[in-house]
């Protein structure tokens, strides 16, 4: 895997066919499908590494498609994205599991509900789906409160590392000749006819004879910058309680409430890693960044989650952070622009965005040919990513094996985790240099103590492998240095 293309780098000569903006988790997927095609596809990133937007703070399930009607366009696309994660978790070995979802009726009259989305789910041909009693809830998720009334069980839903989705799209785009630019920040666009030319902040301009704009929160300022639909999106922040891995609370199971008109409920949610994630809210905020957490919500989060799982308790929580989920309307907004040429909008992206991400991809492809972009399949297409051993997961005579070939296996540095030095060396050398885009990579920082113990280890290592300077490093790129100065 070569590195992104960062702010200090000058675009190669040439045009490209298409320009993604925003690399969460549609502009991936978008890159990675049209990565397979014989066109120049470049993605077109504003902060300094990819999935640190809203991809990387979600609730990182995969629905199971009987939340919405299938008039809906998400519907439609969450249906087909969720056929798609077994195929994809082959070729990109990134962590996923079909651990099935559960529906928590706590009364009678939340089972009046509940029955219509069963329905919903039959309507829309969601396989395995069934209509529980108390017992057979209580039967598939024990650690439900017996108070249930009963429910709704979907084996087909999972849960998914959003983040290390994102990355093995990524890996595997550029593996197959896709252009990532960071802190490429779209600050004008102009159209002559047949090319776009796009210019970022710093000056550097990338053409394209076609541009989507997959750029989130922002993509409504992005859609200005090209002359298309206006439009707002709103910002619907989401906080989280983050739980021990020890915690006996951990459901075999994701858990929902019964939905209510402006949410799906606050969940409690298994990781893939083992963790639990309690949330989210759902409050309108004004500032698109602002990641606050406030004690009244995540008060209201623990209680909310213990009504499903009475042994929730405050001394498994680890951390609370936020998520802002970008709402525009009922539906997402994925088509071709009709006020202006050679654009295509992939706009209000919220839940369940992730599960229909891959069907996005393919929806744009097919928007593209619209546009009358030739896509020529190419046929050295490589769709597989190495699947890269973890200290925490290899066997100890496949590890020492490793740290044979190299001794930095051997040298743990995040020990909540179990994250070696090796593998904190490869995300950096990959591009992964401020200490989110680490994190997000190999986890450590991830545990119980939150990095109170490997910052500093890691911090020493990207100075060593970049030569950055103490005061350099960031948590994100941008302003959020760690260290402000000497005491």
């Amino acid at each position: 895997m070569e590195k992104f293309i960062d702010a200090h780098t000058p675009p190669p000569g040439g045009d490209y066919d298409v320009a993604v903006i925003g690399c969460g988790v549609s502009g991936a997927n978008i890159a990675r499908k049209l990565s397979s095609y014989k066109i120049r596809t470049a993605v077109l990133e504003k902060a300094v590494d990819v999935s640190l937007g809203t991809s990387k703070a979600n609730s990182g399930i995969v629905h199971a498609g009987f939340h919405h009607n299938k008039k809906q366009l998400k519907a439609r696309l969450e249906i087909q994205g969720n056929l798609m994660f077994d195929q994809l978790r082959r070729e990109l070995n990134f962590p996923f599991r079909r651990c099935g979802i559960v529906v928590a009726a706590l009364n009678e009259d939340q089972m009046k509900a509940v029955e219509h989305l069963y329905l919903q789910g039959v309507e829309n041909e969601v396989i395995g789906i069934e209509l529980c009693s108390r017992e057979r809830l209580l039967e598939l998720e024990p650690k439900l409160s017996p108070d249930v009334a009963g429910g709704l069980f979907a084996p087909g839903g999972g849960i998914v590392e959003p983040y290390r989705f994102v990355f093995s799209l990524v890996e595997s785009a550029m593996k197959n000749g896709v252009d990532f630019y960071t802190e490429f920040k779209v600050s004008a666009a102009s159209f002559d006819g047949n090319v776009w030319r796009i210019t970022d902040a710093s000056g550097r301009t990338v053409n394209a004879r076609c541009a989507v704009n997959a750029a989130g929160l922002f993509a409504d300022e992005v859609s200005r910058i090209f002359g298309g639909e206006d439009f707002t999106i709103t910002a619907r922040k989401g906080e989280y309680f983050l739980m021990d891995k020890l915690s006996p609370a951990r459901p075999d199971r994701v858990v929902f409430p019964v939905p209510t008109p402006v949410s799906k409920g606050m969940l409690v949610i298994p990781t893939v890693e083992g963790t639990v994630l309690v949330g989210p809210t759902a409050d309108t905020v004004i500032d698109k960044e602002d990641f606050t957490t406030t004690s009244l919500r995540l008060e209201q989060i623990l209680d909310s989650g213990k009504h499903m799982i009475p042994s929730l308790s405050r001394n498994d929580v680890i951390t609370s952070f936020a998520g802002i989920r970008p709402v525009l309307d009922e539906d997402f907004f994925i088509a071709v622009s009709k006020a202006t040429p050679s654009f295509i909008q992939v706009a209000g992206i919220q839940s369940p965005g992730l599960t229909a991400s891959p069907a996005i991809g393919e929806y744009v492809k097919e928007l593209l040919k619209q546009l009358g972009l030739c896509l020529t399949e190419k046929s050295d297409w490589d769709p597989h990513v190495e699947d890269r051993g973890r200290a925490r997961s290899v066997t100890p005579f496949e590890l020492d094996d490793l740290i044979a070939k190299d001794p930095a296996w051997g040298n743990i540095v995040c020990r909540c985790e179990n994250v070696s030095e090796a593998e904190i060396v490869e995300a950096i050398r990959l591009g992964h240099h401020t200490l989110d885009g680490i994190k997000y990579f190999t986890r450590a920082q991830m545990g119980r103590c939150q990095g109170g113990f490997c910052t500093y280890k890691i911090i020493k290592i990207i100075m060593r492998e970049t030569g950055l300077s103490w005061d350099k490093i960031t948590k994100h790129g941008g302003e959020s240095r760690i260290l402000e100065a000497r005491l």
